[in-house]
């Protein structure tokens, strides 16, 4: 049974967790994999490099973890398939709405997290904790867009002759953070413009949707 000062000390330890990551974040993001050290996070946390060390151990780990804070929206230990979000496009009416719900709350998490996959994947070739990192991450993605795929194909949904793991392979290239920062960043789109084409564009490669018209509301 865990005491008010045990839960405290909990509290306390996730906090730094969560200043740490933000602060990891912000220098990544900004200088590049390479040229931040631990000891210019911890300075930018506004705590001693060796709390770093102690609840993180090395640079690529606070970088997993800035990397998982961003996918999540907070510090909460709960993986994307149980949060709120999935959960409501999962059980939205209609395939429409499923996806409409699967981009919106892919938007969101893009908007986060990026800027951050970019420095993960540009470090990992010379980098073997942030290669595992990298594959990792690629295939929670994947994991998340077949379980995606799977309730398309429960409501028959599907296009004919597209399989759930060619569906998820779709969905997990065209809501990837490479191609969102290509259309946001490099394109100079809006998210709302890339929410509008990615969830057209989803309807267009998974399902017939896209020709056939909305249903009337009602």
């Amino acid at each position: 049974m865990s005491t008010p000062s045990t839960d405290g000390r909990l509290a306390r330890t996730r906090l730094t967790r969560a200043r740490v990551a933000e602060a990891a974040a912000r220098l990544f993001t900004t200088g590049g994999y390479a040229a931040t050290s631990i000891q210019s996070v911890a300075a930018e946390a506004g705590v001693a490099a060796q709390t770093v060390y102690n609840a993180f151990g090395t640079k690529a780990a606070v970088l997993k973890e800035a990397l998982d804070q961003a996918v999540a929206g907070d510090a909460e230990p709960v993986a994307t398939l149980d949060r709120p979000w999935v959960r409501e496009a999962l059980t939205a009416p209609g395939a429409r709405e499923q996806i409409r719900l699967q981009v919106a709350g892919t938007a969101s998490i893009m908007e986060r997290v990026a800027p951050l996959s970019e420095v993960v994947r540009g470090a990992a070739d010379s980098d073997d904790d942030l290669r595992t990192l990298w594959r990792t991450n690629v295939d929670q993605r994947g994991a998340v867009q077949r379980a995606f795929a799977e309730r398309l194909a429960e409501r028959g949904a599907l296009r004919p002759g597209l399989t759930v793991d060619e569906a998820a392979d779709t969905a997990l290239a065209l809501l990837s953070p490479e191609v969102f920062t290509l259309h946001t960043v490099w394109c100079g789109w809006s998210v709302d413009r890339w929410r509008a084409w990615a969830a057209d564009a989803l309807l267009r490669q998974l399902t017939d949707l896209a020709s056939a018209p909305a249903p009337e509301a009602g």
